[in-house]
């Protein structure tokens, strides 16, 4: 069939990342390069990277928010639960280096008395961030692939 694009599903719903790693390596060669290859609802970093390089190229992904929704805080691949007692007098942002209004405005400190108090707008501000650091991560992507650089930056993920 010519379809504007495939999508792989029925992975990414509690699988092992190897079993899903597999199933995606032998499914994505098989459709067409010139078309759209979507993966649904992978989640990690681990799991896009390894996707990508078996040839897919977009997904889903709830985990930001999720996260957000639960008061974690993906911070350069590693994930902070700002219930923890460490961050009641971390008056630093998030990440120096991240342009979200988050980051730009509000302090660890703040953001894990949101948490603590159940405010939404500390889960809204912290999922704000999230996918504010995915998208940065994927772009880190792009311009890796588009750099001919992605298989040695990424090396550690596969």
């Amino acid at each position: 069939l010519d379809l504007p694009g495939y999508a792989i599903g029925g992975v990414s719903v509690g699988e092992p990342g190897e079993l899903i790693d597999d199933i995606v390596k032998v499914t994505a060669p098989l459709l067409p390069e010139d078309k759209p290859r979507y993966l649904m609802g992978v989640g990690t970093y681990r799991e896009m990277v390894r996707a990508i390089a078996s040839g897919i190229d977009l997904f889903d992904c709830v985990i930001p928010t999720r996260l957000g929704r639960h008061g974690v805080a993906l911070v350069r691949g590693e994930r902070w639960n700002l219930k923890n007692a460490k961050f009641r007098e971390d008056y630093t942002p998030l990440d120096e280096s991240c342009p979200c209004y988050c980051c730009q405005n509000f302090s660890r400190a703040y953001l894990a008395h949101l948490v603590r108090a159940k405010e939404s707008l500390g889960y809204t501000l912290l999922s704000l961030h999230n996918v504010t650091e995915l998208i940065r991560f994927t772009q880190s992507i792009r311009d890796a692939i588009l750099g001919d650089r992605f298989t040695r930056e990424f090396a550690g993920w596969l």
